[in-house]
């Protein structure tokens, strides 16, 4: 990436010589030219909201920024760039969305995300940090800037304007107003569960902001847990790719004996997912991991998975992320251990689990869903 102060070597995490996609967009060149355009020269506090990779930390890292991230992929691609780019470990700081943040924050940097949801919560967040001098800038492509966006910088922080589209990315102006009323944090967001859904019905989930479907079990999840397998015994689970974890948690109902797995690389889902477990005074053993997949898991340790995967990374429609979860299953599998999917019929996941386990069975069906189990022989 070229950057008003010279080229930085960038990648994603985990790397993948295969992968095209960069780690950096428009938007980020473009808060970066502005801010050496303005010869706004971030001075005190500097944090950095959202960014995706690490691109802008490590652009800025001569000014010992703050990186507020959501993503353990994210924080980890940011620790990669930063040695990449020769930059000494400690000089940016890492927190993640779970932390608590900086008590004062003098240039506030925002790569607005995907869920208007978890802007709203780290904005109620950092507002008690902003003071009337603070310089606010956000940054994403035209079509992630909504007048809802903007709507909740001002509401939380005070007037605020768009920039000019430059190569089809956008700036947000804030200007602070501390004497503004802001409204309470709604997060996390809980709810009582529906009956007709095996052991988990009537239960509570609990949401944190970011987190796919806050405000209501989505349609897919619902399949999934009409037909979960039936585990016996002391099994060790995992729930891959969480979410707010209502998937392992009614397996735990289900099995009290079962020593279940929580695994994502959102900080939220994680927070989500043990919440949601604690909520439901689930007797048996948990663990919560925020973490890549099933890295770290040992082979042969694990009875059987659970995965809902994403087909989604940010902006860009990728198997990518599906494909490591299933190859990650397959080697912490123990032999006549099971991966069960649930996706999208058009997805066509039977062909990857053809591919790698050699099998893959319809367990059931509808319209929209499918639900596969492919068997590590």
């Amino acid at each position: 990436m070229t950057t008003p102060w010279g080229e930085l070597s960038l990648a994603r995490f985990p790397e993948d010589p295969r992968d095209r996609l960069r780690a950096w967009d428009a938007s980020d060149e473009y808060l970066l030219r502005h801010l050496a355009d303005q010869d706004v020269a971030p001075a005190g506090t500097v944090v950095v909201l959202g960014d995706r990779w690490g691109a802008l930390v490590t652009a800025l890292a001569a000014h010992a920024p703050v990186q507020i991230t959501d993503s353990y992929l994210a924080q980890e691609a940011t620790r990669a760039n930063l040695a990449r780019n020769g930059i000494q470990p400690g000089t940016v700081s890492l927190l993640t969305t779970q932390d608590v943040p900086p008590e004062r924050i003098d240039v506030l940097l925002v790569r607005v995300p995907k869920s208007l949801a978890l802007l709203e919560d780290q904005l109620l967040r950092l507002a008690p940090a902003v003071h009337e001098g603070t310089v606010v800038v956000g940054t994403g492509m035209v079509k992630e800037i909504h007048t809802s966006t903007l709507d909740l910088f001002e509401r939380i922080l005070g007037p605020t304007r768009t920039s000019l589209a430059v190569k089809k990315a956008r700036l947000i102006f804030c200007t602070p107003d501390p004497s503004l009323e802001r409204p309470a944090n709604p997060w996390p967001y809980s709810y009582r569960l529906s009956e007709g859904i095996g052991p988990v019905s009537g239960g509570t989930v609990v949401n944190h902001a970011g987190v796919f479907c806050a405000d209501r079990l989505d349609i897919g999840t619902r399949f999934f847990l009409a037909h979960l397998p039936r585990t016996r015994g002391e099994r060790r689970v995992v729930d891959l790719g969480c979410g707010n974890g209502v998937v392992g948690t009614a397996v735990a109902l289900a099995d009290p004996a079962a020593e279940v797995l929580f695994v994502d690389e959102s900080f939220q889902a994680v927070a989500s997912a043990e919440a949601t477990y604690q909520a439901n005074g689930v007797p048996g053993h948990a663990e919560f991991r925020v973490g890549d997949g099933l890295a770290g898991v040992p082979s042969g340790s694990v009875d059987l998975v659970l995965n809902n995967p994403p087909f989604h990374s940010h902006q860009a429609t990728t198997d990518a992320t599906a494909w490591r979860m299933f190859t990650g299953a397959r080697r912490a599998l123990r032999p006549g251990g099971e991966l069960w999917v649930i996706g999208n019929r058009h997805l066509g996941y039977h062909v990857k689990l053809r591919r790698l386990f050699g099998n893959s069975e319809l367990v059931a069906s509808d319209p929209k869903f499918v639900v596969l189990k492919a068997v590590k022989r």
